[in-house]
């Protein structure tokens, strides 16, 4: 069942991807020059919505803290996020929009998608030899998380408000900064 919801949300997420011309490079691109901001408004829309949404429904218990996963932050993590960053700034792809590029049949994204599925294998093969180096190292207690979510698992880095006042204004800064964002492009002039 885990499976089929799994494939259910992911064909979702990609429909969403594809409607928001994430599929595309070039829309990525353009936004990552700072001469497209459609893309850029709708991602942190999204994040700002999302995350009021998660966090009013902690808040309610409408979902129960136990099912979030967070995942350990590590000094690999910060490394492989740059590594991740320069890639997705030159391909015009990151994993969610590959894959999505790769469903719109762009011959680019089965490129990419093989590259980072190499590059998976190549992490697999070497890991043994880095899990006891600093890469591996947790930072800030490993799980943690901004506001707090309830589940005791999770290292709150701010204990002392209440996870949903944090998580609401933190959504309202994301909401401003993209409502100011520019509607016009370079295309546009």
């Amino acid at each position: 069942m885990d499976i089929l919801l799994a494939i259910i949300l992911g064909t979702l997420f990609g429909f969403v991807l594809h409607r928001i011309g994430a599929a595309n490079p070039q829309n990525i691109i353009n936004m990552l020059r700072l001469k497209d901001f459609h893309l850029m408004k709708t991602i942190i829309w999204g994040i700002s919505l999302s995350s009021a949404l998660l966090f009013l429904g902690l808040t309610l218990g409408i979902i129960d803290p136990t099912h979030l996963s967070v995942k350990s932050s590590y000094w690999g993590v910060i490394i492989g996020g740059g590594i991740l960053g320069l890639g997705f700034a030159i391909a015009g792809y990151c994993p969610g929009t590959g894959l999505a590029g790769l469903g719109d049949g762009r011959k680019d994204a089965r490129y990419f998608v093989v590259g980072g599925l190499f590059g998976a294998f190549v992490y697999m093969l070497v890991f043994a030899g880095l899990k006891n180096t600093f890469l591996m190292q947790k930072i800030a207690g490993g799980k943690a998380t901004l506001a707090a979510t309830g589940n005791p698992s999770f290292i709150s880095l701010i204990e002392s408000v209440p996870g949903v006042i944090v998580a609401l204004a933190i959504s309202l800064i994301f909401f401003i900064f993209a409502w100011k964002l520019p509607n016009k492009t370079d295309n546009d002039s």
